[in-house]
């Protein structure tokens, strides 16, 4: 398979969650970090997402935003 973004992360799906015609989709990587995303829930369907199948985040640098850690690890980073 051939994408034009050439950021792919493999790891397996934690968990889909299903709210109207959206899903949450949860990526663990091997390093236990986390990927989310929303996606249709037409997409998930059509994907056969499931809790434990693998799975490859395909990500596009134009749709990626940076933040700086907190120097505090019990604090967490929040969008505006």
């Amino acid at each position: 398979m051939k994408f034009g973004a050439r950021n792919q992360i493999v790891g397996t799906v934690q968990s889909v969650e299903i709210a109207g015609v959206m899903a949450e989709v949860v990526l663990t990587l091997p390093g236990g970090q986390e990927v989310v995303a929303a996606i249709t829930r037409a997409s998930a369907e059509k994907l056969g997402l499931a809790a434990g199948s693998p799975a490859m985040a395909v990500i596009k640098s134009t749709d990626v935003m940076l933040a700086l850690a907190p120097s505090d690890a019990s604090q967490t980073l929040s969008t505006a």
